[in-house]
């Protein structure tokens, strides 16, 4: 009898209950910063809205369209002339989870305020579409009539596309004391696959193109959690 008590008083305190809604609606703005075969790393500007599917209080699984612009380079400053504004949309799929998955926050402050501090990776495409781009080099007709030297690459194209989130999920509860609304704030850096984010496929006997091309996105959202409940249980 006692080993059975002792038993059930340890699984007591081992499970934790979380009630959750299991549809979640986000949207936010935020800016970008590119990484790419110039050299000059502009900022741009972005939107996105989430459709989710949480699998628990704290992981999940969704699609992510995210549309702006992302800039580089300058005619002017950039040793070749060169500058592009791309003008794109994205859509992928995602799977985050939140320490509030693994950490009993209930009894620490401290862990209460990180349980949203997440991790995601995703899997989609991008869409380019070059709004502005320095296409033929400055003062090189003569070398290269007419329009002078072209530099290769596309001003319309679509990639495959990596996202990695690192970000923070505040929560408040509704009036059932369950997490309905979230304040979000996520750093997001994209891997392309391809050279069209920048609109410039540079020959690499003249130029240093050896690493994909990437754009951050650094954003502020909020996110609304309704439909079905859901139950969900943690093991510390």
């Amino acid at each position: 009898m006692l080993l059975t008590l002792s038993l059930l008083s340890f699984a007591t305190l081992v499970y934790s209950q979380v009630n959750f809604y299991k549809i979640g609606l986000g949207a936010g703005i935020g800016t970008t910063i590119s990484y790419a075969d110039v050299q000059e790393n502009s900022q741009g500007y972005a939107g996105y809205v989430t459709a989710d599917y949480n699998l628990t209080a704290f992981a999940s699984v969704g699609l992510e369209f995210q549309a702006g612009k992302i800039n580089g380079g300058n005619i002017i400053t950039n040793p070749h002339n060169r500058q592009f504004k791309n003008n794109y949309n994205a859509l992928t799929l995602n799977g985050k989870v939140a320490l509030g998955q693994f950490i009993d926050y209930e009894r620490n402050n401290f862990l209460n305020v990180i349980k949203g501090l997440y991790l995601g990776v995703g899997i989609g495409a991008i869409k380019n579409k070059m709004n502005y781009i320095v296409r033929y080099k400055p003062n090189t007709q003569a070398e290269f009539p007419p329009l002078g030297y072209e530099f290769p690459g596309q001003d319309k194209s679509t990639e495959l596309l990596m996202p990695v989130n690192l970000g923070m999920n505040f929560y408040f509860k509704d009036s059932y004391d369950q997490l309905r609304y979230i304040l979000n704030i996520n750093c997001q850096g994209n891997v392309t696959f391809g050279e069209g984010l920048d609109g410039y496929n540079d020959s690499l006997a003249i130029f240093s193109n050896k690493s994909p091309d990437l754009y951050s996105f650094l954003s502020v959202g909020i996110k609304y959690n309704f439909g079905p409940v859901g139950i969900s249980k943690r093991i510390f």
